[in-house]
């Protein structure tokens, strides 16, 4: 476990020292790191985190609240993700524009355009269309205001959101979750039966899981329908990926349930979020106390597999899909086929890796700290 921690100690620090915002505007992609940073933080009280997210929120929220490149008429969910960190910012500082930028942030969830079933879109030009992506990016910042700024009056309509995912995008036979469902069954990439897409992404199963454990932390369990009923889904979902797991690397592979099919490789990002999740829900008591250990394994399988070092003494992570979507514009049309999720690059130290890593990390501390203490 020593070697595992220098290795992402030394890795972490020099990402954070070098990172340069993704887009340079608000975007999900920094929100992901900008969480890893925090968690690190709560895990670990070193002040460098903390230091990491201001430095950068100084940059992007304006003593009006206003955020940087953040267009609410755009209404992509993706943007809500970065304003998770603003509420433990604004309870560290007390600074009203954090406050302000959150209002901001909760005001395109209240008009955000939605599904006849209820959730939301997951882009305004992505019409009808439920991404597993979403949830993640909207579901846990929507339950921490619903927790601490709204009297817990909508914890309904944030359970049914994943009840809805479970109801139509499950697979019973799989016990695994499709990437996207068309709810108007109009787009080229469904099966038109079903308006469901035909594979099962990994990354797209990992935000899937990291926004029902990350929803789950901040939902009071005084709303007990709610937080028992997602538990319930967050262990089916789990024991559902766990089944497909590489017993000898202890990671997942890029289209979940073709391991051995031509092209397909054990991929990064998604196995971090898995291992997150196993080793965070196991910790908050949501799942058997045997995921910490198997997420234990996965995060030091992916160390073993893809955090190498470079010739200049410096560790570089791989083996982390650069994007994948659905349907597009402008010419581009990805059809959700095998052959779609393999042909998207495979790349290094980029953040939607990089950042879960951190979290992944902070995860693994917590379990060293709750071993070295019953020991």
């Amino acid at each position: 476990m020593d070697c595992i921690k220098s290795r992402s100690e030394k890795y972490i620090a020099d990402y954070l020292e070098s990172y340069e915002p993704y887009k340079g505007k608000w975007c999900y992609e920094d929100g992901c790191l900008l969480q890893g940073a925090m968690l690190l933080y709560k895990a670990t009280e070193n002040k460098k985190y903390l230091d990491f997210i201001y430095n950068y929120l100084n940059v992007f929220i304006g003593e009006n609240g206003v955020i940087k490149g953040y267009e609410k008429t755009e209404f992509n969910i993706d943007n809500i993700n970065a304003g998770k960190v603003l509420f433990d910012v604004y309870k560290f500082t007390g600074d009203e524009k954090y406050r302000k930028a959150i209002e901001k942030l909760h005001d395109q969830i209240l008009d955000h355009p939605r599904v006849a079933q209820g959730n939301f879109w997951h882009k305004k030009r992505y019409e009808n269309q439920v991404w597993l992506d979403g949830l993640y990016m909207v579901e846990p910042f929507y339950i921490r205001y619903e927790t601490e700024f709204n009297g817990k009056r909508n914890y309904s309509d944030i359970f049914k959101h994943f009840v809805n995912v479970r109801e139509n995008m499950f697979d019973e036979n799989k016990k695994l979750h499709y990437h996207g469902w068309d709810t108007a069954k109009k787009c080229s990439w469904i099966v038109p039966e079903t308006g469901l897409s035909k594979n099962f992404w990994l990354r797209a199963i990992g935000w899937h899981l990291m926004a029902m454990v990350d929803t789950l932390e901040y939902m009071s369990e005084e709303i007990f329908n709610e937080y028992r009923g997602l538990q319930i889904l967050f262990k089916e979902a789990i024991r559902g990926i766990d089944q497909y797991r590489d017993l000898e690397k202890d990671m997942w592979y890029q289209v979940v349930d073709k391991q051995t099919e031509k092209g397909n490789y054990l991929e990064t990002s998604g196995s971090l979020m898995i291992a997150y999740s196993m080793m965070k829900g196991a910790r908050l008591g949501y799942i058997s106390e045997k995921y910490a250990e198997i997420g234990k394994k996965s995060f030091e399988g992916i160390c073993k597999e893809y955090l190498e070092e470079k010739d200049d003494g410096k560790l570089t992570l791989g083996g982390i899909c650069l994007v994948a979507g659905l349907g597009g514009s402008g010419g581009e049309e990805r059809d959700g086929s095998y052959e779609y999720y393999l042909s998207e690059p495979v790349v290094k130290d980029d953040v939607k890796g990089s950042g879960i890593f951190l979290m992944a990390y902070s995860e693994y501390l917590y379990l060293d700290k709750i071993k070295g203490c019953d020991e």
